[in-house]
């Protein structure tokens, strides 16, 4: 049977592991479960990047208002660096624009891979709201919780969960600005890449082993591409890595459901 022959699959409907069926009691359980998820190594390591980012805009010369302000209205860090950087050459807006709008791409595939997990009734108009608390660490926790809370209590767990990672950004980031200066450089920019390096960590833990064989795929490419154009590399490193992973999933890990998981 073709890909295409194949019956599509709403994933909200997809069955639960039957220990797992009765996880929270009620949408109130669920959110302090997302809050309390939060709390802790993905609110550390997100507060972490964030103070790396405070610095980084002190350093740059942007007074404190507007560091904040993106954090507080983009919340997407490889975005508000891509801004700072390209404010500090003297880019356009336009090209500022469209370079920030790149960077956000990634957005969409976490969309339509996430938001479908949701219960059918929470798939209205109020996802516009919620979809701001989207972010990495988010997206890759929920992920991985998905599969063991029924789909009523997935959006509250989610919003919880994103509404503590997204409040201590604020903090973070002004904390940082308040603190540069205090650190060297090296520790700065280390901070503002905590937070991939715990978005890889937490994202090998989901169960499909596609996503593992994508990294993998992602390390072996990603130095390769690098010393064929360092300026494409982290682009066609991910096109291709992706792509192949895709390819054997459909091709021969679906074949063997049970197996690999």
């Amino acid at each position: 049977m073709s890909s295409a022959d194949q019956p599509y699959i709403d994933p909200s409907e997809i069955a639960l592991e039957s220990s797992a069926a009765e996880r929270f009691k009620n949408r109130h359980d669920a959110f302090w479960s997302g809050i309390r998820d939060a709390v802790g190594a993905p609110a550390l390591v997100l507060f972490a990047g964030m103070v790396g980012f405070g610095a980084m805009g002190k350093t740059n010369g942007f007074d404190i208002w507007f560091t904040s302000a993106t954090s507080l209205f983009m919340f997407a860090l490889p975005g508000q660096v891509v801004l700072l950087e390209m404010a500090i050459t003297g880019s356009s807006a336009i090209a500022i624009a469209l370079a920030v709008t790149l960077t956000a791409t990634r957005f969409i595939t976490m969309t339509v891979t996430l938001f479908p997990q949701f219960h059918h009734k929470d798939r209205n108009r109020s996802l516009y709201a919620s979809v701001h608390l989207l972010a990495m660490t988010a997206w890759a926790i929920s992920m991985r919780e998905f599969h063991s809370i029924e789909t009523r209590h997935r959006l509250s767990y989610f919003v919880g969960l994103g509404l503590v990672c997204w409040l201590i950004s604020v903090p973070g980031t002004i904390l940082g600005y308040l603190l540069a200066g205090m650190v060297p450089p090296p520790v700065t920019l280390g901070l503002v890449f905590i937070n991939p390096l715990f978005f890889l960590l937490t994202f090998t833990e989901v169960k499909p082993w596609i996503n593992r064989i994508a990294i993998l795929l992602g390390c072996i490419f990603g130095p390769i591409f690098f010393f064929i154009d360092r300026d494409t590399s982290l682009l066609t490193a991910g096109l291709v890595a992706g792509t192949i992973a895709y390819f054997i999933d459909r091709k021969f890990l679906r074949k063997k459901a049970g197996v690999f998981g």
